[in-house]
């Protein structure tokens, strides 16, 4: 089996794949002071809840966007399963050119979220993954990473607005029932909410004018479902586009692990 790790800001999501099937999904909280002993222990826990053992892997890939987790991880995969794994970044194969003016300064989740994408729909594509940032990223139709943009994340901004304005309570993220609210806790998820679709809707069709062309828009990652609940401008959602991308960039690798 093949067991794929993308480590982000806020949480890390494992996905355990038979072949092409994905067989199981875990999402734990990243924590950069996790050893790579209590990082073991976490992984048996996890398998053992699935009737798993950890000798059923035989492959690992990560992507990893903290730096101080990518050694322990490495360091897990070649002392508790035996496997060198394979790490997104410079020098892996991913199949898809980078236009970027420096490509190092893409986030490898990026990278493959775009991979997974281009994929399943070999068209012009806008990716918007919902993370602690929220990032679009626009592949042409030749299957090239053009670039995109960066704004903060759905969970971020809202705990900045409650830091900083000591009187809003902290809310529920959800759509609420109007937008002319008649109380604080309305109020804030008013703004909240229909402040993101609007950003969304915004930032796809610009990126769509720009470009010059409709670009199928695909949504992943945590907040995906409530955002295209009032988006008019996102076609699909999927959510384990990272986890698919990376075991896509996986079998284009594998002879050299």
């Amino acid at each position: 089996m093949l067991l794929v790790i993308d480590v982000g800001n806020t949480n890390t999501v494992l996905g355990l794949f038979q072949e092409d099937r994905l067989v199981r999904d875990w999402r734990i909280a990243t924590d950069i002071n996790r050893t790579v002993d209590e990082h073991a222990v976490l992984f048996r826990q996890l398998f053992a809840i699935s009737d798993l053992e950890l000798t059923a892997v035989s492959g690992i890939i990560i992507s990893c966007v903290v730096p101080p987790l990518l050694a322990p991880l490495e360091a897990l995969g070649q002392t508790y399963f035996n496997v060198k794994p394979c790490v997104v970044g410079p020098g892996i194969k991913t199949g898809m050119p980078i236009k970027y003016d420096n490509p190092r300064e893409v986030g490898a989740d990026r990278i493959v979220n775009a991979v997974a994408a281009f994929e399943r729909y070999r068209r012009s594509l806008i990716v918007v993954d919902f993370g602690t940032a929220t990032t679009f990223d626009y592949i042409s139709a030749q299957g090239e990473y053009v670039g995109g943009a960066i704004s903060p994340g759905l969970v971020v901004a809202t705990e900045a607005l409650i830091q900083r304005a000591s009187k809003l309570p902290k809310v529920e993220i959800l759509q609420p029932p109007a937008v002319i609210a008649r109380n604080t806790v309305n109020s804030i998820q008013s703004g909240i909410f229909h402040g993101y679709v609007g950003l969304v809707d915004g930032i796809i069709r610009k990126m769509r004018e720009e470009a010059g062309e409709t670009a199928f828009a695909v949504a992943t990652g945590g907040n995906a479902r409530l955002v295209a609940a009032g988006s008019e401008t996102i076609d699909e959602i999927e959510p384990n586009l990272t986890l698919e991308g990376l075991k896509i960039i996986y079998n284009r690798n594998k002879t050299g692990f």
